[in-house]
């Protein structure tokens, strides 16, 4: 499985931006997918993930009300759709598959290799 980011770029402060993950290789059906962001010497963090069918969504609570994860399984696709950014929204972001959801890294069995988001004015 193979996972590409796409959508990330430069933003205002309180702006918004969407991102894609589109898999090839696999079918997406199988995986729960998540988005994680790493930012200038932090650790990775994961901030939302979808279950393989969509029932369910998780967000950390520094995302929550701002940003909605989805996903098009017919078009091998998840998205992240991002509200309201700030400044402290600047990272990499990876999309991530995994048999459930996870917010911890060694439960991941494939990465994208990310897309940049910057917020600034």
């Amino acid at each position: 499985l193979q996972l590409v980011e796409s959508g990330g770029g430069l933003v205002q402060p309180g702006g918004s931006l969407r991102l894609s993950c589109v898999a090839s290789g696999e079918t997406l059906d199988n995986y729960a997918i998540g988005w994680w962001r790493q930012a200038p010497g932090k650790e990775r963090e994961g901030i939302s993930c979808i279950t393989d069918t969509s029932s369910n969504t998780y967000y950390t609570n520094s995302v929550k009300d701002r940003f909605t994860i989805s996903r098009d399984n017919a078009k091998n696709t998840v998205y992240l759709q991002m509200h309201s950014l700030k400044p402290e929204d600047t990272a990499v972001y990876y999309c991530a598959a995994s048999i459930i959801c996870t917010f911890a890294t060694s439960g991941v069995d494939y990465w994208g290799k990310g897309t940049l988001v910057t917020v600034s004015p």
